[in-house]
């Protein structure tokens, strides 16, 4: 009996660390995604001003 409390207790702290490898593993590749996609989004050229008047594309006609 005392042999399958500690396979239990052994395979019990294997997979503790098991899971905490993976969530470390996930964590540094949400990170890496985060890094990437700010790069992405810095990479993005500036939006060019619209040469329309100002008066221009503030009202939506519903009515049409």
């Amino acid at each position: 009996m005392d042999s399958s409390i500690a396979s239990l207790a052994s395979s019990t702290a294997t997979a503790t660390t098991g899971d905490a490898v993976a969530v470390s593993v996930l964590k540094k590749a949400m990170d890496i995604q985060k890094a990437d996609a700010l790069a992405l989004i810095q990479a993005l050229p500036p939006v060019a001003s619209s040469r329309l008047p100002a008066h221009l594309g503030q009202n939506i006609d519903t009515i049409a």
